[in-house]
């Protein structure tokens, strides 16, 4: 990228708040210019598809459709464009599942505001950005002979685990998933084979030994 060009960014978060303390953030910045926004993953994608821009800031939690999905098909259809997953989420929860998926880096909401800018220009660069907590996560992958049982599951197997572990019910998660109840019920019960458990209590406990929710 020509040093005197700009780094077209477009911010997708359904927060309008945290929205406007990214463009905050980026308007203190010369290089920086953010030329959309989006408060869903289907206006995520369509600009992601149709604007020039360089980078797109995808939270990992959209109200249609999961940023994990939106990344996939974003990439399939343009893959130029860098793509920053944001997330309340822990690193060793969707870090490594958005690398593989095709986002060049991924990084906290809880850190956005100190590392954001130099996340933005890292990857405009066509390199990967990497907080020390994802390279954590990364070696902890590495060095495990035996993978738990969790890695073995589906974005949407996982991220309904999550929820029932956060004490949602299967018509809830359908609500925040836009999703029908049948469909959850079929991702609750593959996880449930897949990690040879019984009930959303089993599921529950795995969790909150395993770290998975908050």
């Amino acid at each position: 990228m020509p040093a005197d060009k700009k780094i077209k960014v477009i911010i997708a978060d359904d927060h309008a708040i945290l929205r406007e303390g990214l463009k905050q953030i980026l308007s203190e910045t010369e290089d920086i210019e953010v030329i959309a926004e989006a408060q869903n993953a289907s206006e995520a994608i369509h600009y992601a598809c149709k604007l020039d821009a360089d980078v797109l800031l995808l939270d990992i939690s959209l109200p249609d459709r999961s940023g994990i999905d939106a990344l996939r098909y974003i990439k399939k259809e343009n893959t130029k464009i860098a793509i920053l997953m944001l997330s309340m989420h822990r690193e060793d929860q969707y870090a490594i599942r958005s690398l593989k998926a095709g986002a060049a880096g991924y990084l906290g909401k809880q850190g956005a505001s100190s590392e954001l800018v130099n996340a933005i220009r890292v990857i405009a660069k066509g390199k990967k950005f990497i907080t020390p907590e994802v390279a954590d996560a990364l070696a902890n992958q590495v060095m495990d002979t035996e993978k738990p049982l969790h890695e073995s599951l589906s974005d949407r197997e996982f991220q309904t685990l999550t929820l029932i572990a956060s004490g949602l019910t299967v018509g809830e998660i359908a609500l925040r998933l836009s999703l029908s109840v049948k469909t959850v019920s079929m991702y609750r019960t593959r996880l449930l084979e897949k990690m040879q458990l019984k009930h959303n209590a089993e599921l529950t406990h795995y969790a909150i030994k395993n770290n998975l929710v908050d």
